[in-house]
């Protein structure tokens, strides 16, 4: 884990993460929404895709290997 990441908790990711999801039916796509709300937990725009990738490997909506395989 680089020193980068380890600026947000686990709980801002998720929390992050949980927005995206709840609001992403509202944007015109997955980034458009990533873009609009990536300011406001405080991060930038590829982070929080990174995030949002993540998350969706871990819980199979997307392929991939999971954090617990690695």
């Amino acid at each position: 884990m680089n020193k980068k990441s380890n600026l947000f908790s686990p709980e801002i990711r998720e929390r992050a993460v949980r927005i995206v999801q709840e609001h992403r039916g509202e944007y015109p796509s997955l980034w458009a929404a990533i873009e609009s709300i990536a300011p406001k937990v405080g991060c930038v725009p590829p982070t929080l895709l990174d995030w949002v990738k993540k998350s969706e490997v871990d819980s199979g909506q997307r392929e991939g290997v999971t954090t617990n395989e690695r």
